[in-house]
């Protein structure tokens, strides 16, 4: 069996399914502008607890085809779909990172009925919508993404050097940071196509999902760090948990907006509970 699927479009979308197909399914999906690599640790972790591992890099991304369109949530969402009914995953846990967050929400809203999906987890994600608007005064202004534009367009190589140390938290008295984490980040980011990761700044900044989180009718975990530097979590976390029907809110004080990865232990436990209460 191969490990791509074809996208409602066509595009060819690159996925990892390891583990028991009999065994309950989680899903990881990933943030920009990485790929499923970024969930190695979380993998393994579920892996060994008995759960089938599921994740898949956004087209544009890691080992997807590098496509001209599609770059928006929408169709990030239908990729999503389009690898669970491959697999025909059911009884699914979804859980998103970041701009992955953004994406289970969709997914779910949408997709979720007939059994696929049992729970969602959003970590330091996107949720409700990232830009400052009227319904959401606390949201980066326009210029922030017009910024993150433009250094991806001027050199997005030394701009994914760069990112990784506020996204880590690296830029804090007292945090070392660790060159090995900087430099798969940066093997990930360089992975994919700089017209996906253009245009995925305005799918990510610009995109509303206030009614998709209203939608969903699973239990939902939402974790943040509150020394996040990418999404703050005021705009975020504390304005989706107002936003789902069954929904739990875990704000981690100091942590950063890459702690999946720095503090890898916690977060897993804590998802690891949700997942089984």
């Amino acid at each position: 069996m191969s490990n791509f699927v074809t996208a409602a479009d066509g595009t060819q979308i690159y996925f990892k399914d390891w583990g028991p197909k009999s065994a309950q399914p989680v899903v990881f999906h990933h943030g920009w502008p990485l790929s499923s690599d970024d969930w190695d640790t979380q993998m393994l972790y579920f892996l060994a607890k008995g759960y089938r591992v599921v994740a898949h890099d956004r087209r544009g991304h890691g080992r997807s085809e590098q496509v001209s369109e599609g770059h928006n949530i929408d169709t990030y969402a239908t990729d999503a779909h389009a690898v669970a009914e491959y697999l025909d995953l059911k009884n699914a846990i979804h859980i998103g990172h970041s701009t992955g967050g953004g994406e289970v929400a969709r997914y779910v809203a949408r997709y979720g009925g007939n059994g696929r999906v049992a729970k969602a987890i959003l970590v330091s994600a996107i949720t409700p919508i990232m830009l400052k608007t009227e319904a959401f005064p606390g949201g980066l202004p326009i210029e922030v993404f017009d910024g993150l534009r433009a250094q991806t367009a001027a050199s997005r190589t030394q701009f994914f050097k760069e990112l990784p140390i506020p996204f880590y938290g690296f830029n804090r008295e007292g945090v070392a940071p660790i060159d090995a984490v900087i430099d798969n980040w940066w093997r990930q980011g360089m992975m994919g196509s700089a017209k996906a990761h253009y245009e995925g700044i305005k799918a990510f900044s610009e995109t509303d999902l206030s009614e998709d989180l209203k939608a969903i009718d699973v239990p939902v975990l939402i974790l943040h760090g509150d020394d996040d530097q990418i999404v703050p979590y005021k705009a975020a976390a504390l304005e989706a948990i107002k936003l789902v029907k069954n929904g739990t809110l875990k704000i981690y004080p100091g942590l950063s907006h890459g702690m999946l990865t720095i503090n890898a232990d916690l977060l897993n436990a804590d998802m690891l509970a949700f997942i089984e209460a």
